[in-house]
This record gives structure tokens, sequence and C-alpha cells, in this order.
């Protein structure tokens, strides 16, 4: 048994000293809160607590709350019935100080919160938000943008700025991320102007086929998860499972079981110390191992820490329309080993998709073929959630418009000059925090640098359209959304040619024929904007609303209730609101088959799995014209959807030139992040 107990576990995920003199001053505290004044007494206490804590905690790390439940039953079984009492209260009180912490310096100065609400305020407490060694606040929402659009305003000093240039830069980059009109990636809110400073959110690594690139790149990959960002890997070039491996005449353990290796290392660590890490596992469908690959996430207990996607190429997809065999080829020795029905291998994907969300399907000719960067080698992989793909040691930093932010009550359209000027003040940031940024090894550092690529996307597309009174699945959505992500990139790529005029082009470019001499070899990824969605109060990336009502589970175990704020607002001003009716809804999921809510609000306020799957591929493969790099979105199919369903959208996804696509079918997971409905 351990003789002394070195460390804890604090709530915000940190690892600490532990201090017995604190549970002495606690027990002290509680003590005297009902009178008691024998100080000793507490000391004595505190010991009984360590000793039931070296018993039951022999071989791992106990955590506050499991010290602090300790606490609880040693005073009970002691005879300190009236302090555990008063112990329980205070601990009661200190946690419902915690939820409300963010929210007390508002009420202090409600300037500081800025436009944040109460739910975005509590996240940015538990996440975002500068914290002393103790886990105290040591600043405020509007400090926390202050501190980011101050840091990244100084690489302009590269460019020959001076001070009174950089104030403005810093000035205009305050603007657009306290109106919440853009905001970045989470690394870069969380790093910037911090010893970490690691300002990207994603980042693809190579996986050769030795041992040590294979345990070099998991290296890696922790340093990158311990200070907040993803990674993205492909598998293919590993030999497959019981192939030959000559220096000792044994046999190859194959992907998957490296797959497995690293979700278990990954499983450590948390991104940044608050968010389970994300990952993207990828590996070509001409692989020999591609079945057991397909099926590795049939056990949903495994490889929680990756989402998983096959590259399927075009010659594999019209061998599925054919009912044709296809070569496997075993990446060793470059040479074909087989042949596969491209049917058979098609329906163990959709099958298992179905099941569990993966495989998505990553359409890597696709992708390839609309990159502008061939030249620099081919793209064999995806950032964690499908919006970037990479080159090996690239990383993208990623930031995302607000359109909410662009819409008035009363308008019929956005406000494009505003909408403009926003573009041309995010693509200068996206471009600084390249420069700001802290690689963490340096042929990511030169790799990142050569091509210079962010993803500028958007938020909100939900709500704006629900604004304007159309339909998702419709043509006049489509429309809006063809012309507004047109909209977008003609003023990304005006800035970033602007900027290439100033500071030069991308290395990658050099020497290139390229019309266009842009400072970025690309500029826009619409990425899924999970938790700034939040902070910005607007619907994720260009997703439709998933429910009207629903529970979301946030930062790990928190769970939100929530009822969408424009269909509140309308049905109240219409007269069809009610306790009942939002009961109902939140029973069902859907407003659809509810005759008293006007068919007029019905038919905009439709929910994800409303949709046709062949409508959300039309909506995905409209944006996808206009975006360089890629997009992450998932097509929510409801729990009685068929196989035959799911093969079909991914047919009809590959068709429509879309670069990849993923799907879920609701209730697939029991602990799902978002519950509508029954389930």
């Amino acid at each position: 048994m351990n003789s002394e107990l070195k460390t804890i576990t604090k709530r915000d995920g940190r690892t600490v000293e532990f201090d017995c003199s604190k549970i002495a001053q606690a027990i002290f505290k509680a003590a005297q809160s009902v009178g008691g004044k024998d100080e000793e007494m507490a000391k004595l206490l505190a010991q009984e607590v360590l000793q039931t804590m070296l018993k039951e905690y022999k071989h791992k790390v106990p955590s506050v709350e499991d010290i602090q439940d300790i606490v609880e039953k040693t005073l009970i079984e002691k005879g300190h019935a009236k302090t555990a009492k008063a112990y329980i209260l205070y601990r009661y009180k200190k946690g419902e100080l915690r939820q409300q912490r963010a929210l007390i310096m508002g009420q202090k100065n409600p300037s500081e919160n800025l436009e944040f609400s109460n739910e975005a305020l509590k996240i940015l407490e538990r996440r975002y938000l500068l914290k002393d060694q103790e886990g105290n606040l040591m600043e405020t929402p509007k400090q926390m943008l202050q501190r980011v659009a101050r840091n990244i305003a100084q690489a302009d000093k590269l460019y020959h700025a001076n001070e009174e240039q950089i104030r403005q830069t810093e000035k205009n980059f305050y603007e657009i991320l306290s109106t919440l009109r853009f905001l970045p990636n989470s690394p870069t809110l969380m790093n910037a102007e911090t010893p970490t400073q690691q300002l990207s959110s994603c980042f693809v690594l190579p996986i050769e086929d030795t041992m040590q690139s294979i345990f070099n790149t998991l290296k890696d990959a922790a340093i990158i998860h311990q200070h907040g960002s993803g990674t993205g890997f492909s598998f293919s070039r590993l030999r497959p499972k019981n192939d030959l491996v000559k220096q000792n005449l044994g046999v190859a353990a194959g992907p998957v079981s490296f797959l497995h290796i690293y979700d278990t290392a990954l499983e450590a660590i948390k991104q940044g110390g608050v968010r389970p890490g994300a990952n993207m596992a990828v590996l070509r469908v001409d692989h020999p191992d591609i079945i057991r690959f397909i099926e590795c996430k049939r056990d949903k207990r495994a490889l929680k820490n990756f989402n998983i996607s096959v590259a399927v190429t075009d010659r594999f997809m019209k061998a599925v329309e054919e009912d044709r065999e296809y070569y496997i080829t075993n990446p060793r020795t470059d040479k074909y080993v087989g042949k596969l029905r491209a049917k058979d291998v098609f329906s163990i994907i959709t099958q298992n998709a179905w099941k569990t969300g993966d495989p998505g399907l990553i359409f890597i000719d696709e992708i390839n073929r609309k990159h502008p960067g061939k030249h620099l080698g081919e793209i064999e992989t995806t950032n964690q959630c499908g919006e970037a793909p990479l080159l090996p040691y690239e990383g993208c930093v990623l930031g995302s418009l607000n359109l909410n932010k662009f819409l008035n009550e009363t308008s019929t359209d956005l406000n494009r000059e505003l909408l403009k000027q926003t573009i041309h003040t995010a693509v200068h940031f996206l471009d600084n925090v390249i420069d700001m940024n802290k690689y963490p090894f340096s042929e990511i550092e030169m790799q990142t640098k050569k091509t210079r690529k962010f993803g500028l996307g958007i938020m909100g597309l939900s709500d704006i359209l629900i604004k304007l009174k159309f339909k998702y699945d419709s043509e006049e959505a489509l429309e809006f959304a063809d012309n507004l992500m047109s909209f977008i990139k003609q003023a990304a790529y005006e800035k970033s040619t602007e900027l290439a005029e100033l500071r030069g082009i991308c290395p990658a470019l050099e020497n290139t024929e390229q019309e266009r001499k842009m400072r970025n070899l690309t500029c826009l990824s619409i990425a899924p904007t999970g938790t700034i969605s939040i902070l910005g109060d607007a619907s994720s990336g260009c997703e439709p609303l998933f429910a009207i009502s629903y529970i979301k589970t946030i930062l790990g175990n928190n769970e939100i209730v929530s009822l969408n704020k424009y269909f509140e607002k309308i049905a109240k001003e219409r007269g069809f609101y009610s306790p009942e009716l939002i009961h109902k809804i939140a029973r069902l999921g859907s407003i659809q088959s509810i005759k008293e809510i006007p068919k007029d609000i019905r038919d905009i306020f439709i929910t994800s799995q409303d949709i046709s799957p062949e409508w959300h591929i039309k909506m995905q493969a409209t944006l996808q014209k206009h975006i360089d790099n890629s997009i992450s979105k998932t097509i929510n199919f409801p729990n009685t959807a068929a196989i035959k369903d799911v093969e079909q959208a991914y047919l009809l996804a590959w068709k429509s030139k879309c670069k990849g696509i993923t799907i879920y079918r609701d209730g697939s997971y029991e602990e799902q992040v978002i519950n509508i409905g029954d389930n």
C-alpha cells in the first residue's frame, strides 16, 4: 500500500500536489459554523480521511470530489453529525457558486460579459478564461478577447507596421470578436498570449511503415493534444496484418492494432486539460486490412477518441455502381495482392455506419483533384472533423463568421457591407495567427508556413434561414447559400490577394502558374463549430436545427435542456405557446406532426431528421462549390432509417462532388451528445 498520497485531480482536470492541511482547514471551518472550536480535532479527522484515501486509492489518483465524499463519510461515522451537515451545505453552496462564477463579474460590471449569454459565460469560466494555480479566475470575458486581439495583432510587426498601425489592428480584431461577428477556433481563445501559444485547432501527422515512425508520431500527437488541438492520421502506408517483417522473421500487427494503441495512449490526455481528444483515422479502400478497419468500431465501446473514415477512390465507387471487383494493394510492396467485390465492401461500410455512425467516407480523388497544391504531394487524410484536408505536418487555423450578426430584425438580406468588412478583418486575423502560432515541431512550422492554409467558415446558417423564412430543404435556401458562400469566398480571396501584395505570396505558390497570387493556399472551411457556436449563440456550422427542443451534453457531463429561442419567440407572438405544447415537442423532437402549430411555422422550423438525405447533400454540395478546403457536416437519420438509405446517401454525396460524408442514425449510441424525443 502507498505510504503517502502525492497528487489529486482538480475539477478542471489538472493534477496538483495533495495537501492534507487543506482538508483540516475545511473541516475546522465547517465545525466553526456550528460552534466548534477544537482545531486539533479537525487535524485528527483529516488524518482519518487520509488513511481511508490511502486504502481506497492505491492504484489511482483521487479527485477533489472523491476526497469530499470521504470527508462527509468520516464526519458522520465519527459522530460529528452537525459538522457533517455544515460541510455538506458548504459543499453544495460552493458548487452553486462555481456554476455562477462566470456571472458574478457581470453583476459587478455587466460590460465585462459583453454579449455572451449566460450559457456561454459558464463555458468561458470552465474552459477559456485564464486561471491562477488555485483555479481562481484571472480575467473576464472582455479581458480574454482583449488578450487575444492584442496578441494576434503583434504579427503586424513582422511586416514593418508601426505602433499606431498595430494598435489599429488590435482595435479591429477586438471589434469583430467582442461583437461576436467572428470567433476563432478554441485553441486561439485559450492559448493566445500564454506560454503555450499553440493556436491551431488541427494538425495532420504522417505515419510511415516503421516502428520508429509509428511511435514518434504517437508521441507528437500526445504533445499536440496536451495543448488543446486535434490530429488526423492516415494508416494506409502500414503493411497489413500478418504481413512479413523481415528483421525478426515475424508478422506485422497491422493498421487496426496500432490504431487501438493510439486510442489507448491518447485517452489519457485531454485536449488542453479540459476536453477529450479528437482524432481522425483514415484507411484507403484498397488496403488489404480494409474490412478489419471498417468494423473496428462495431464494438461501440472501442476507439472513442477517433472518428474513422474510408478513403474511397472514384474507381471503387464506379465498381460499386457496376457491381465489379477491384484490386487491393499491399503498401509495403505496392503490388496487387487480391480482389474484393466492391458492393460487398460498400455494404459492410454502410451497415457499420448505420449501426454506429462510423465509418464516414472521404472522396480522396475529389479532394486531390480540387487541391490547389497538387504539386506539393498527395493528400491522404483530413483533420479530426473532416473540414481540412491537409498534407503531412500541415496545421490549419479555423474561424467562423456568425451570420446572425449580419441580419437586422427587419432585414430581408444580410448586411453585405458589414459582412465584407468583417471577412477582410477575419482573414487578416487568421493570417496573423499563422505567424503568432507556437508550433510543436519544426516540421509543422515549416509546412504550415509554406502553404499558410486557414479555414474561414460560418455558423448560424439555420438561424438566418429561419429569420428569412426560407425552408432549409428548398431551392430558395440553396440559392441563398450559393450566393452567400460565393460572396464570402470572393471577399476572402480579395483580402488574401491584398495581403500577398503587402507581405508576399505563400511559398507554396512561388514559381507556379496560378492566376491569382494569394497569401494563403486555402482560405475556406466549414467546421462543426461545436463550442464556439454556443459562445456565439448560433446554430452549428451549416447544419439545420437538430431539434426544436433537446438535451445536449457539454463539457463532458453537463446537460443543457434547450428550446429554440426563435421558435419560443414566434410561438408567443402568434399565440400558440403553452407549457403543454413545449412538453409535447420535447417528447416528439419534431413539430411536423403537431397540427396546432401553423403550417408556415412548421415549414421553416424543420429539423435535421425531417430533412431527406438528398436535401442534406444538396446543401453540402452547394456550399462545397465555394469551399477550397472541405465541410464538416453530418447527415442525421431518424432511428427508423434503413441501411439502404445510408447507401443511397453515400452514393449521392460522391456523385454530387462532395469531399466527404458522415452520417448518424439517432439512437445509435445510448450516450450521444444531443438527445431528442423519447431517445
